[in-house]
C-alpha cells in the first residue's frame, strides 16, 4: 500500500492538520485501520492522532482517495472529534476496555 500526499491545510484552531491523501493498493481495499496506521507512520505521528474520515474507492480500481484529521495530540482527538468517529478509529477504545477490565476484577 503505497499513500501520497495530496494536500495538507493547516488549522491552528482545532489543533489539527486536514490531510488529503491517494493510496494505490494491490489488494482489495484497505480498511480504515490499516490506512490510519500506514498515514500516522508516513507523518511521524501516533495513531491515535489520526482519525480517518473518509475512504472512496471506484469500481474496479486499484486506488484510494481519502480525507483525515491529524491532531497535535490524542488528547485533543478525543475534545473534538465526535464519539462515532473515535469509536470507528478505535481511538481511546484501549483506554476504555482497561477501564472495564479494571472495574470487572474490582467487583
Amino acid at each position: 500500500m503505497d499513500i501520497d500526499i495530496i494536500s495538507e491545510e493547516a488549522n491552528p484552531m482545532l489543533h489539527r492538520t486536514d490531510v488529503r491523501f491517494k493510496i494505490v493498493h494491490d489488494e482489495a481495499s484497505p480498511s480504515r485501520l490499516s490506512v490510519r496506521d500506514s498515514l500516522a507512520a508516513k507523518l511521524n505521528k501516533d495513531s491515535d492522532e489520526v482519525v480517518v474520515h473518509k475512504l472512496d474507492t471506484k469500481f474496479g480500481m486499484r486506488k484510494t482517495v481519502g480525507y483525515a484529521k491529524v491532531y497535535d495530540s490524542p488528547e485533543n482527538a478525543a475534545e473534538i472529534e465526535q464519539d462515532y468517529m473515535l469509536d470507528r478509529n478505535k481511538i481511546g477504545a484501549e483506554a476504555e476496555d482497561a477501564e472495564a477490565d479494571a472495574e470487572a476484577e474490582e467487583a
